[in-house]
């Protein structure tokens, strides 16, 4: 059972370099430098302009496949499929339990739309969202589902970076996009989502713990060719602190587990 197990684990790890541990959003971050070896010169990493440059190219054929209920994928993808698929229906399940009429009296906006996988059922659900996308091929894609659905009038898209956003919503969600950010300007990103939330904050991120870090960390020493972008972890009290010195108490929480996809999800309250 033991040799099962950790045959288990190092598939995942695998799986986890050759997938990047990637999901379409980003930050806004100067370079950073990080130290390749003792010896080497620090190597200056700029985490937003990687992160755009994939999702416009090689990332967006792979993750619109992902997101895609009728895309070819193979057997990983397929389980981060089902992964984020849950997480999306956990909000949903929360709007529903809400009632739409709370919906359909708000406006949402969804910042780190990817191919609207959250906004299109939102908006099919009465709400008015506005969403976007650092990479312009995510937004120019999710614009077309909802066009397809007949949903252009309650959901508009577009292209931008968190911190380029601004306005005033009653609900501002960022799904899967913390994952994109250093630990050290994570409180930065979510204080300035706070800043254009009116009622609520929605966000999910990749927890850190001793074993989804020893996974990550396991993972990198496979990297792959289409590992291009950086995975981050974030504690929960981290975060839960970020969201509380931006005027923000969690209301409801939950976590998404898959063999290769996981992810806490919180739903905070101004205070």
């Amino acid at each position: 059972r033991t040799s099962r197990a950790r045959k288990s684990i190092m598939l995942q790890l695998a799986a986890s370099s050759i997938l990047g541990l990637t999901v379409p959003h980003t930050p806004h971050a100067p370079p950073r430098c990080l130290a390749a070896s003792r010896a080497a010169s620090p190597v200056c990493v700029d985490d937003k302009s990687e992160v755009e440059e994939y999702f416009n190219n090689e990332g967006f054929n792979r993750w619109n496949r992902i997101y895609s209920e009728d895309g070819e994928v193979n057997a990983v993808q397929l389980d981060i499929r089902t992964g984020h698929g849950q997480t999306v229906d956990k909000i949903l399940k929360w709007v529903d339990s809400d009632g739409r009429e709370s919906l359909s009296d708000g406006t949402w906006c969804d910042a780190g739309c990817g191919v609207g996988s959250l906004a299109i059922p939102l908006a099919q659900r009465g709400a008015t969202v506005v969403a976007s996308d650092i990479a312009g091929a995510m937004a120019s894609e999710a614009e077309r589902r909802a066009a397809d659905l007949g949903l252009s009038e309650r959901a508009s898209f577009s292209t931008s970076d968190l911190e380029s956003l601004s306005g005033e919503y009653d609900t501002v969600s960022c799904i899967d996009v913390m994952i994109h950010y250093p630990p050290e300007k994570m409180a930065g990103m979510v204080g300035h989502l706070g800043g254009i939330a009116k009622e609520r904050l929605i966000l999910s991120f990749a927890p850190d713990t001793w074993y989804y870090r020893a996974l990550k960390r396991f993972g990198e020493l496979f990297p792959g060719p289409s590992k291009t972008t950086r995975a981050y972890l974030h504690t929960e009290e981290a975060v839960l602190k970020a969201l509380s010195e931006a005027g923000f108490a969690p209301s409801r929480t939950e976590m998404t587990g898959t063999n290769f996809y996981f992810s806490r999800l919180i739903e905070a309250v101004r205070q």
